[in-house]
C-alpha cells in the first residue's frame, strides 16, 4: 500500500488511536483495514462495512473517522464499549463479498483476542455475520430469539433517529406534531427507509432519494412520498434534511445550498470537516450530531453482546437519545459553541480525553 503522507499518524483523522490494523489474505482477495480508536470503557465495539474506494488511503480514513464516531456514539449511549470499525475494501463498485473473504476476516478478528468486536454495517447482513462468526466470538448482530437483545441493528437505528427527528422538530420548529412537516430524506435503506415509514405515519411531507432510484421510487410509491435526484435533495424547500446514506455530505458547499432549519439524520460522519459543523452553527440550522442520534442500532447489538436486558431495556435506552441532544443542545445554546463541538466534548470527557 502508497500512502500519500509520511506515515498514518499523519493522517487528519488519526486522533491518538490506539491501533490501527491492516489484514491481507490473498487466498481469497480481502483487504480489509479494523481501526480501534479507544478501549477506556470496554472492547473497541463497531461494525464492519463492505465498500469500494476509489483508492486504499480513502479506506484507511473512513476506517479512523467511523472508529471515532464509535466510540463517541459508545459513550454517548452509556455503554460499556470502546469504539472501533471494520472496512473491507470491494475491488469494484457493486462488488458482493464472497463467503472466503467473510471468513478471512472473522480470522482478522479474532487475531485482535477481543479489543474489537464487530457487527453489521453497510454491504453486510445477519447471514454473513454468522460466516464471521463462525471464526471469532468477537461478533455481534447475530439472529437472536424473539424480545432478546440482538439481530438486525437497522430498525433499532431507524426508530432512534425517528425519536431524535421529533425532537429536533420540537427544538427547531417549536411542534409536537409532524403532520405537515416537510422531510427530504437521503438514503432509503434499512435506516432511510425505517424512518420515510415512521414519519409518513405521523403524516410528515417527505421527499426520498437514493442512489438506487427504483428502490426510492418503490418506496415512495408504498407511502405516497415524491422522489428527487441524490444531488438535489439537500438543497430542497423544506423543514428537515435527514442524511441517511453516506458521510461527509455536509461541507461548505452543501451547507450554503441548504434551506431547511434542522439536519437530523442517521448517516455516520455527516461533517466533511469540523468548520463544517461551525458553518451549520452560523447558519442558524439545529444539527442533530449524527453519533447521538444513530446510537440505536449500537444500543441493541451492545447490550447483546455484553448479556444486559433484553428488547424492552434496548427500547427504553432507545427513548433516551432525545435526553441526549436536549442536553447538547442546551450546552450548545448556554456556550455558544456548535453542536458538532459540544457533542464531541462531552463524548471525549466520558471516555477520559
Amino acid at each position: 500500500m502508497e500512502w500519500p503522507v509520511t506515515s498514518i499518524w499523519d493522517y487528519a483523522d488519526f486522533d491518538a488511536h490506539e491501533g490501527v490494523h491492516l489484514f491481507s489474505d490473498p487466498a481469497s482477495g480481502l483487504k480489509a483495514v479494523i481501526a480501534v480508536h479507544s478501549t477506556a470503557l470496554g472492547p473497541a465495539a463497531g461494525g464492519v462495512r463492505f465498500w469500494h474506494y476509489a483508492d486504499d488511503a480513502r479506506a484507511v480514513t473512513d476506517a479512523l473517522r467511523l472508529s471515532r464516531g464509535m466510540s463517541y456514539k459508545n459513550a454517548m449511549a452509556g455503554l460499556a464499549l470502546g469504539g472501533g470499525k471494520g472496512v473491507v475494501l470491494a475491488p469494484r463498485p457493486g462488488e458482493t463479498i464472497s463467503e472466503g473473504q467473510l471468513v478471512a476476516f472473522g480470522k482478522a478478528v479474532e487475531s485482535l483476542g477481543g479489543r474489537y468486536v464487530t457487527a453489521e454495517d453497510v454491504g453486510m447482513s445477519e447471514a454473513r455475520m454468522k460466516v464471521i462468526a463462525g471464526q471469532t466470538r468477537y461478533v455481534s448482530g447475530l439472529p437472536v430469539a424473539q424480545g432478546a437483545a440482538g439481530g438486525d441493528p437497522g430498525p433499532y437505528t431507524a426508530y432512534g433517529v425517528y425519536l431524535g427527528v421529533k425532537a429536533a422538530a420540537k427544538r427547531g420548529l417549536g411542534t409536537d406534531d409532524m403532520r405537515g412537516v416537510r422531510v427530504a430524506i437521503q438514503g432509503t435503506g434499512s435506516v432511510g427507509g425505517g424512518l420515510a415509514r415512521l414519519l409518513a405515519k405521523d403524516g410528515a411531507v417527505l421527499t426520498l432519494a437514493d442512489v438506487d432510484t427504483a428502490r426510492a421510487a418503490a418506496l415512495a410509491a408504498e407511502l405516497g412520498a415524491t422522489t428527487a435526484s441524490p444531488q438535489e435533495i439537500l438543497s430542497l424547500h423544506v423543514d428537515i434534511v435527514s442524511p441517511n446514506a453516506l458521510g461527509a455530505i455536509l461541507t461548505e458547499t452543501s451547507i450554503a445550498a441548504l434551506k431547511a432549519r434542522i439536519v437530523a439524520g442517521g448517516a455516520n460522519n455527516q461533517l466533511a470537516t469540523k468548520a463544517d459543523g461551525r458553518r451549520l452553527h452560523e447558519a442558524g440550522v439545529v444539527y442533530a450530531p449524527d453519533y447521538v442520534i444513530n446510537a440505536g442500532g449500537i444500543i441493541n447489538v451492545g447490550l447483546e453482546y455484553l448479556g444486559h436486558g433484553d428488547e424492552a431495556e434496548v427500547m427504553a435506552r432507545i427513548a433516551q437519545i432525545p435526553g441526549r441532544l436536549e442536553q447538547v443542545w442546551d450546552e450548545a445554546r448556554a456556550t455558544g459553541d456548535p453542536t458538532a463541538e459540544v457533542a464531541d466534548r462531552i463524548a471525549a470527557r466520558l471516555i477520559g480525553r
